[in-house]
Formats: structure tokens, C-alpha cells, sequence
């Protein structure tokens, strides 16, 4: 099954996984402090704007990841002391789904070492949903809340857990653990 893009947050963990159809020469890389979606060095010129990105970023003991340029704004938001669910809500509602041929959803979490949020907001609806276990949000297929069993402890862990998940097109994946202090891991192949 295609789900596309998706991120999956739980308190203290969080992952996010690229996949593509149009798009699968990307990696992240980090840079800046945050983890980037960035074109790999052989991938085909576009001017397309959804395909460069911020996908997790870290803020006072917390983590950002989502699948676009929302997540900059939440992360300045939650610097600030918006609350998360505010900040989510705030910035998916500023920003809308994609202008893309498919409406795609924008997805989004902040994850905290004993709280976590996920967020989507899509042509139909805007969702904040506080969440006690490992929640999945995807773009297409799976693009309400659900519970998804992340077997994952640490931040490579969750990396490869969403990379190797049974949803089509993996093309890189980004995991984060917020505890004593925040790790983050990638998985590029």
C-alpha cells in the first residue's frame, strides 16, 4: 500500500519516512540543527517546492517533524511557549494542505519526553490529536490518527522501524528519542 509521506509520534519518540513515487532521489541530511529533506546530487532539476524541506527540528527538550515548511513555523511557535497543540494548529491552518495536483495533506508531530501531538490538516479537515502510544499520520491512504506499533527504543530504531515499515516507495527516514536529552538518526538508501 502507497501511504506516502508520514511521521509517527508517541511520547519521547517520534520518526519520519520520505516516500515517493514522483520523487525518490532525496535524502536527509543534517544541517543547521535540523534535519533537511534535501534532492541527492543526481536527482533531476525542479522547481517543485514541496520536494526540499525541514523535517525535524528541536526546540527546548522537544522535537518538530513533519513533512514540509510547517515545520519551521511550529518549532518557532513552541520556542515562543505557544502550547503544542496551538502551534500545530496555528501553522497547518496558516499554511493549508499542498497546492499540488493531489491536495496532498500536510502532516506534522511534537514529540515531548512524556507527551506527544500529531497533526494533519487536509482539503477537508484539520486534526490535533494528543496522543499516549505511537500514533501514525500519513498523506494519502492513512491521513486520520491511528495507533501504529512502533517497536522502536532509540532514535536509529525508530529510523529503521518507519523505513522498513510495509507501506511502498520508502525512500529515507529521520527517528528522534526526547529524554535526557534529544537523539536523532537517519536512514538514507
Amino acid at each position: 500500500m502507497y501511504v506516502g509521506r508520514f511521521v509517527v509520534v508517541g511520547p519521547g519518540i517520534g520518526a519520519y519516512r520520505v516516500s515517493s513515487r514522483s520523487f525518490p532521489d532525496r535524502r536527509i541530511v543534517e544541517r543547521e540543527g535540523a534535519l533537511t529533506v534535501a534532492p541527492t546530487p543526481d536527482a533531476p532539476e525542479t522547481d517543485n517546492p514541496y520536494i526540499a524541506y525541514n523535517c525535524l527540528r528541536t526546540v527546548e527538550g522537544e522535537a518538530v517533524v513533519g513533512n514540509g515548511s510547517h515545520v519551521d513555523p511550529i518549532a518557532e511557535k513552541r520556542a515562543t511557549g505557544y502550547p503544542a497543540r496551538d502551534a500545530l494548529a496555528l501553522s497547518l491552518l496558516a499554511l493549508d494542505f499542498e497546492r499540488d495536483d493531489y491536495d496532498t495533506p500536510r502532516i506534522a508531530g511534537v514529540v515531548a519526553e512524556d507527551e506527544a501531538h500529531v497533526a494533519t490538516v487536509r482539503r477537508d479537515a484539520l486534526l490535533v490529536e494528543r496522543v499516549d502510544e505511537p500514533t501514525l499520520v500519513a498523506t494519502y491512504e492513512r491521513n486520520a490518527p491511528a495507533a501504529f506499533p512502533l517497536d522502536a527504543d532509540t532514535a536509529d530504531e525508530a529510523a529503521r522501524a518507519v523505513y522498513d515499515a510495509d507501506f511502498e516507495h520508502a525512500v529515507c527516514a529521520a527517528g528522534v528519542t526526547v529524554g535526557d536529552g534529544i537523539d536523532t538518526a537517519v536512514v538514507n538508501e
